[in-house]
């Protein structure tokens, strides 16, 4: 029987979100949210942000940037639209409904691709992750910010046990960095240059620039 996804089911939630998201995460996703768009400017201009919400990290980047922003949900992406406008943020270059497992951009397009507070909740993180590598120019970055558990942590069995919760209000308890780094070893393509540590991680996938034909 084929698996189904309930993506407007996922719009619906996130319309109600984007009344007020911002003033429950600003400040509690301030320093993983700055550390990825730190990370993905160094790569070069051209970055995309999937799931870029209410644009939440739109300000955080460099100026001389070029970002698109993409995301399931019109409702946040004209929240988001609102600050471009209102903090003038002309290196926005635009602000697009898509879905994250079918990205409708051209291959090896951006210098970086940051997903944050996103991976754990698409119906199917793998192919989300596949249509970024096709995205992404050979020696560039995915960076990605979330809550991800440690492999053989003291409480991962906790998250396990709360993950049905989790998922009923919109979270992913125990999704586990192993899942990114495993993935990115498999294709053969990728290293992992960097994991962070703490509640909220950001994680770096680097394209080997060998691949550039």
């Amino acid at each position: 029987m084929p698996v189904t996804y309930d993506l407007d089911g996922q719009k619906r939630v996130y319309a109600t979100w984007a009344k007020f998201y911002d003033r429950i995460y600003q400040r509690m996703l301030a320093r993983p949210q700055r550390e990825a768009v730190a990370a993905a400017c160094a790569c070069g201009p051209d970055i995309l942000e999937i799931g870029v919400g209410t644009g939440l990290t739109l300000p955080y980047f460099d100026p001389a940037s070029r970002v698109v922003g993409a995301d399931l949900s019109l409702d946040m992406l004209r929240v988001a639209q609102r600050k471009v406008t209102a903090q003038n943020l002309a290196h926005v270059r635009g602000l697009t409904v898509m879905d994250a497992c079918r990205l409708g951009f051209s291959s090896e397009r951006f210098d970086a691709v940051t997903a944050q507070f996103v991976i754990t909740l698409v119906p199917q993180p793998e192919q989300a992750l596949a249509e970024m590598d096709r995205v992404l120019k050979p020696g560039g970055e995915i960076v990605i910010s979330s809550r991800l558990v440690d492999d053989g942590g003291l409480l991962a069995p906790f998250w396990a046990a709360v993950a049905p919760l989790a998922k009923a209000v919109g979270w992913s308890s125990d999704f586990k960095v192993s899942r990114l780094t495993n993935w990115a070893s498999a294709t053969g393509r990728y290293e992992t240059v960097h994991v962070g540590r703490g509640y909220f991680k950001v994680v770096r996938l680097r394209k080997l620039a060998s691949l550039a034909s």
